[in-house]
């Protein structure tokens, strides 16, 4: 993938990330029905859109520190082993810092 089309695609997932992250808090924030039973329904959404906020939280910081190694031309080299990352696997998971010997 060239730097171009990777710096748009990692852009681009970062405004989704973004925007989920909004929607999520924006939902946080809504009251809640007075109906007991609903509350209890509305309970446990909260509890799964917590974990996905937290989940989407990650993977934006993720996605940030990938376009910082972008910049300082370190994209693409495992931060561990400081081999280059096999570009399938960026292809695939265009934030990560490791190549898959590493991840393993």
């Amino acid at each position: 993938m060239q730097s171009n089309a990777i710096l748009t695609a990692l852009t681009k997932k970062k405004q989704q990330l973004q925007q989920r992250i909004s929607a999520i808090e924006a939902d946080f924030k809504k009251g809640r029905s007075a109906d007991f039973a609903e509350q209890t329904t509305e309970s446990e959404n909260d509890q799964v859109l917590d974990e996905i906020h937290h989940e989407a939280k990650i993977e934006l910081q993720q996605v940030v520190e990938a376009l910082h190694r972008l910049d300082n031309d370190q994209y693409g080299i495992c931060s561990q082993c400081t081999e280059t990352i096999d570009p399938k696997r960026l292809n695939v998971l265009p934030y990560t810092n490791i190549c898959i010997n590493c991840a393993t």
